[in-house]
């Protein structure tokens, strides 16, 4: 796309006579400045005085409103990147742009074979497993009207085939053009880290709403399409996925998409081509290393994300993480924001309960008083990462502390599932690495009247390494450490928890043990250490210890957090934390009201 086409984004605050302050987003065609964000001058804004809503007003071409039903395969190819050296390898003599294959109608872009239907455009992606050339003629059977791959065509192939230099680009770019640049018309916002995507995108949805900004919102939960919710299979989709849904947005009038990016995503250029108004670097911590192999490859492929922003995007940026000090050598616009160190967005006077924050907050636009009703530290943090993007894209100041006094809670994010009336207290968290355990951990700890009584386990084929690191967080912050199944997925539940162990129990010490049956799984301890239980099924793990449990305990319940399945060799069986939990609870007030 020529860059003199590339909008500028420009939100803009309409005043009428008695009425409320309305905020609408305008793409506006700006053909004489590079590109970039242009933000409207402070004195524009009108204070907010209820929630408006609004749609959005897009430039009237036909690309801003297509529905991606019908567009030629020489349209979408014209419009890719001559970077990626595409050539007609097969099919019909002549360039793809010309003549008989430039023709042919293309209504779909998609990457899985069977999704292929007629008219459809499969992209062949090579996998870890599987090279999708492998699915080409199954694909070409259910109607494809061209194959894109970076390999050459099998012998004596008819179906045209287009070869790129790499088929995951092509895959993004050929999406962005199918469904009309649907990024180009939000604003978009990336956050990227191991730790507080989700709680983050949740806390800038509601900021942009009561900015009178419908906004969307994709990530680990699910995806927010308008007012729709759907199911999230994972946290960043495939790129024709992540394209159809912004082209959704678009078309059901919102304003803005806060979309969680993860590392694989970048890695594999599912969000390559995607205009991103602003990106977010929360934290970066050990994770995903069976992917990435080391924390610098890790740390490149969260880095992607700030390297794709157009001129004059705010990079927001936590300098707590020592990463995040890193990055800011990198990026042109950074707002910088942190709990423990000077920065533009910093915390003054903080107070934590099981409740929520109450906090007083500096920005570069003057100090904000909040109230979240998300409790803890690390949701402190996820708090002033969304003010510092509200700041950094002139939303009025109201409109953020608003809009996070509306978040009440995060599905499996700190997530208290007891009641008032509860002896103890339950908490359910999605915390799957040592780091995001240790600060779920020193969070609850100040909260539990009696003992603090953890329950985790960890995910099957995924990395290894941070399973014994994870036992020794748990074992330094619980008074008493529950060991059980996360996902084991085709791994041994028994074999996962030993390894876990191997962080818990010193090999140099003999165990101590203290339960009277050692061997039917009661409660050990090495010498000088906490005392754990090894229980592999996960719903006796959580009833045992809610059980157990005596007034005043506060028991977490971490590692699956929203989740609502769990994958045991190859099945896949319904199973949800907070619902396995409030059964306990139910059983435990059932039990002592006798």
């Amino acid at each position: 796309m020529p860059r003199r086409e590339w909008p500028t984004l420009l939100l803009v605050a309409m005043r009428q006579r008695g009425a409320p302050a309305v905020f609408a987003l305008r793409a506006l065609a700006d053909r004489s400045a590079p590109p970039g964000i242009t933000y409207a001058a402070r004195a524009q804004r009108a204070p907010l005085m209820r929630r408006p809503t609004v749609a959005p007003v897009m430039r009237n071409t036909a690309a801003s409103h297509r529905k991606a039903v019908a567009v030629t395969l020489g349209e979408i190819l014209a419009s890719v990147p001559q970077a990626l050296g595409w050539r007609l390898a097969a099919g019909a003599p002549g360039a793809a742009g010309s003549g008989r294959v430039g023709d042919l109608v293309v209504t779909a872009v998609e990457h899985d074979s069977r999704r292929i239907k007629p008219g459809a455009l499969f992209i062949a992606l090579r996998g870890l497993k599987m090279d999708g050339v492998a699915f080409a003629p199954q694909a070409a059977e259910q109607g494809a009207v061209a194959v894109v791959a970076e390999t050459e065509p099998p012998g004596g192939w008819t179906t045209p085939w287009i070869v790129v230099t790499n088929a995951r680009a092509a895959l993004a770019a050929l999406a962005h053009v199918f469904f009309g640049r649907p990024s180009e018309h939000l604003l978009v916002v990336g956050v990227t880290g191991t730790n507080g995507k989700t709680t983050t995108t949740y806390l800038l949805t509601a900021v942009f709403e009561r900015a009178g900004v419908t906004c969307g919102r994709i990530g680990t939960v699910g995806y927010r399409i308008g007012r729709e919710e759907r199911p999230a299979a994972r946290t960043t989709p495939e790129a024709p996925d992540v394209h159809r849904m912004l082209r959704d947005m678009v078309d059901q009038g919102c304003g803005a998409c806060a979309m969680e990016v993860s590392s694989h995503a970048l890695d594999l250029r599912r969000v390559d081509f995607s205009r991103f108004a602003a990106a977010i670097f929360t934290n970066l911590t050990r994770d995903h290393l069976d992917y990435h192999g080391d924390m610098e490859r890790y740390f490149l492929a969260k880095k992607r994300l700030f390297d794709m922003l157009p001129e004059g995007a705010p990079s927001i940026v936590n300098v707590d993480d020592l990463r995040g000090e890193q990055l800011l050598a990198s990026v042109k616009r950074p707002v910088t924001y942190g709990i423990d160190r000077p920065c533009d967005v910093h915390p003054q006077r903080v107070e934590l309960s099981l409740a929520g924050v109450n906090a007083e907050v500096d920005t570069p636009r003057g100090r904000l008083s909040l109230r979240s009703h998300l409790p803890g530290r690390p949701n402190l943090s996820n708090v002033l990462a969304a003010i510092g993007t509200g700041v950094a894209l002139d939303l009025p100041l109201g409109a953020i502390v608003d809009g996070i006094g509306d978040v009440e809670r995060v599905p499996g994010r700190f997530q208290v599932v007891s009641s008032s009336g509860d002896e103890v207290d339950v908490i359910v968290d999605y915390a799957h690495t040592d780091d995001a355990l240790k600060n779920l951990l020193e969070t609850a700890r100040p909260l539990a009247k009696g003992r603090l009584i953890t329950v985790f386990g960890c995910g099957g084929d995924r990395d290894r390494t941070k399973r014994p690191l994870m036992g020794a967080v748990a074992a330094r912050l619980s008074d008493l450490v529950v060991l059980t199944s996360d996902n084991p997925r085709s791994e041994d539940p028994a074999r996962i928890i030993e390894e876990i162990k191997k962080g818990i129990v010193r090999p140099e010490r003999p165990e101590r043990r203290v339960s009277p049956k050692p061997g039917e799984g009661g409660p050990q301890t090495p010498l000088s250490a906490t005392p754990y239980v090894a229980v592999v099924d996960r719903e006796e793990a959580i009833a045992r210890a809610v059980k157990e449990a005596a007034p005043g305990d506060l028991v977490v319940i971490a590692g699956k957090g929203h989740e609502t399945t769990q994958e045991i060799g190859s099945r896949v069986t319904p199973f949800d934390d907070t619902v396995v939990a409030r059964a306990a609870l139910a059983r435990r007030r059932q039990a002592t009201s006798v």
